[in-house]
């Protein structure tokens, strides 16, 4: 490995960077800057066991979760998509539930709920969205008349990553440098100049190759081989799918000249058959316009046959 950093889009570099104890600094600050509309800031976090979350084969292959909770019980699902799922919408709002059912409480309980968050950081765009420019969403329960936010307990916010296209130079917020730092850390050979700021000083130590030991730098390079082999697998699907829309396309550009040649060739016999039809009337010493009638052609045209 010639990379000065660890990929974050790695099961192991996401984890390390935002879902590893000593570094929970990271993650609170990325948190904050996502919700900063909060009320009030997230202080502290406490990872929770994700037994429940991204539970099937599918799920593991493709999606790297978090699941912490803040020390005013909001929950928080951290998710880094690598690709596309079928239903993946679904799937969000199915596993929303679990962090709101492990609030119920026995006996006497008048079922207020803390705020759950479910936060993807998307490796892919989803199709409906990949004719705009838009790479940040964030969905709530709204009221469909006054657009106002009917519930604030159940919210997901998708960022979908290629979109996000920012040089340096265009760097403006905070968010902004974080989403610069996630997309672009394994490109980097140092910290770029509009993130000389203390919290990406350490996410950029931390995801140093050469501060790891060696059976971290071990798990890594599995990871990143992981990592390529899916993206291997995402281009070739793309591939394979451009491929079969072209054929598809020939065919069907094959198909419609079939058509037209078909159809031109029907009217060229329409019309050779009228002509036939016409000389034969006029042998009969019929007229012009009754022969017009009667084989759709002009009357000029079968003037012409006279001769």
């Amino acid at each position: 490995m010639n990379d000065k950093y660890i990929n974050f889009f790695t099961d192991f570099g996401f984890k390390k960077l935002f879902g590893s104890e000593p570094n929970k600094d990271l993650l609170i600050d990325f948190l904050n800057e996502l919700l900063k509309d909060r009320e009030a800031p997230i202080k502290t976090l406490k990872f929770k066991k994700t037994e429940h979350l991204g539970a099937s084969e599918v799920d593991r292959k493709a999606i790297f979760d978090l699941y912490c909770e803040s020390e005013t019980g909001e929950k928080f699902i951290v998710e880094l998509q690598k690709a596309k799922q079928k239903f993946f919408k679904d799937r969000s709002i199915f596993y929303s539930t679990f962090p709101i059912q492990e609030q119920s409480q026995r006996g006497d309980w008048d079922f207020k709920l803390k705020a759950v968050y479910t936060i993807g950081i998307l490796d892919f765009v989803f199709d409906e969205d990949k004719d705009n420019d838009k790479y940040f969403y964030d969905v709530k329960l709204t009221e469909q008349e006054t657009k106002e936010v009917f519930c604030d307990k159940l919210n997901f916010i998708y960022i979908e990553m290629p979109k996000f296209n920012k040089t340096e130079d265009e760097l403006e917020t905070h968010f902004d440098k974080w989403l610069f730092a996630i997309k672009n850390l394994y490109k980097l050979d140092k910290i770029p100049g509009k993130l000389q700021e203390k919290v990406f000083e350490r996410f950029f130590k931390i995801a140093e190759i050469a501060h790891m030991n060696p059976e971290e730098r071990t798990t890594y390079e599995s990871s990143l081989k992981y990592y390529r082999d899916m993206n291997n697998v995402v281009a070739t699907a793309k591939g394979e799918g451009w491929a079969k829309g072209e054929a598809q396309g020939k065919a069907e550009g094959k198909a419609e000249g079939l058509a037209k040649g078909l159809a031109k060739g029907l009217a060229e016999g329409e019309v050779k058959k009228s002509i036939t039809i016409a000389i034969n009337c006029l042998k009969q010493g019929m007229d012009s316009e009754t022969i017009a009638t009667i084989t759709g052609l002009p009357a000029a045209e079968i003037d012409t046959l006279r001769e």
